[in-house]
């Protein structure tokens, strides 16, 4: 009777190493379907869920009466004042350079919208041409008690705030959020002013919704 040779036992650092590649694969399976599974992680903070774009009137940056329908396209919707040293330009500045990262289709489906808190100085012949210095947004101005009743629906706040040293001058301090309205009037998300430097993910967010 011929004796059978037994196989070579297996090296113990080759067993590992495939006890470690089959957990990894495994891992690796669970995290991709996880992330197939899961919604889009938006950038900006997410209206959960979504709620409806209150709708408004007022006069655009060229003196005609202007109407808001958050229906028909992409907005991004911004509450500021001409007057403002930093927030607003840098918004609107941002914003623009994000619209021009969209493909000429997607620019024809979004439109920035800048509604003044400061009525009492921004008339249409301020707001149109501060507006068009930071691009295509369209400037609109809403008088009150109209435009506190449209700041409410968006829960934005602003206060008249007068200038030290300054007598009759005043800024606004003002909510400094801009709102993403979908195309089916929706608001789904907002970005605070801090984030909007970042204009790949502003873009991503603004793509997503689009789809």
């Amino acid at each position: 009777m011929t004796a059978r040779t037994l196989p070579a036992a297996r090296p113990w650092y080759v067993s590992a190493l495939l006890a470690v590649l089959a957990v990894a694969l495994l891992l690796g399976g669970v995290w991709l379907y996880a992330r197939l599974q899961s919604p889009y992680p938006y950038y900006g903070t997410v209206y959960t869920p979504p709620q409806p774009a209150a709708r408004f009137q007022g006069t655009d940056g060229q003196g005609r009466a202007y109407a808001f329908t958050p229906t028909g396209h992409t907005t991004a919707l911004f509450f500021g004042f001409t007057h403002c040293p930093d927030v607003c330009p840098l918004t609107l500045g941002y914003l623009e350079k994000a619209r021009e990262q969209l493909t000429p289709e997607q620019q024809r489906q979004f439109q920035v919208v800048f509604v003044s808190l400061d009525p009492a100085r921004d008339t249409p012949d301020k707001i149109g041409p501060y507006v068009r210095y930071f691009g295509t947004a369209t400037g609109v101005r809403v008088p009150e008690p109209a435009l506190a009743q449209l700041a409410r629906s968006y829960g934005v706040s602003y206060v008249k705030a007068p200038l030290p040293g300054q007598p009759g001058e005043y800024q606004i301090n003002h909510t400094s959020a801009t709102y993403l309205i979908d195309a089916q009037g929706q608001r789904r998300l907002i970005w605070d002013y801090t984030q909007l430097s970042d204009i790949n993910r502003v873009v991503q967010d603004i793509q997503q919704v689009m789809q």
